[in-house]
């Protein structure tokens, strides 16, 4: 079974979350939307546009989404199978997060490092 398929997205905190996406769209020219991030259409060789994205994101200190961690980050990896990486990590001791969301942008699951962060796994939709 293949296991990561490449980075979904990359999600952090910030004390100041407005101020640091200004910075980020101002200084670097990231499309900061509403929502606080971007997502970054993936493009083959020649620049055509290739089935796929990057989320990027910041979030208020404050936020509680990367709970149970602690940490100020949390790095979003793409699988294939879902249900059956969560089962081989729980096999293998893992500390794999009880919640699993089905939701229109695919099938989301957790898994708690030994260094305690939290990281997500995602099976995107057929085609993203």
């Amino acid at each position: 079974m293949k296991r990561v398929t490449g980075i979904g997205g990359i999600f952090f905190k910030a004390k100041d979350a407005p101020a640091l996406q200004a910075w980020y769209k101002r200084h670097l020219g990231i499309d900061v939307q509403e929502w606080g991030g971007a997502a970054f259409t993936w493009t083959d060789g020649e620049g055509k546009p290739f089935a796929g994205t990057t989320a990027w994101s910041i979030a208020s200190a404050q936020s509680d989404q990367f709970a149970p961690s602690t940490a100020t980050f949390m790095v979003n990896y793409r699988v294939e199978d879902l249900h059956a990486l969560i089962k081989a990590l729980r096999e293998e001791g893992c500390n794999v997060l009880e919640k699993v969301d089905d939701s229109e942008y695919g099938k989301f699951g957790w898994v708690i490092d030994p260094e305690g962060n939290k990281v997500e796994l995602w099976q995107p939709l057929a085609g993203q």
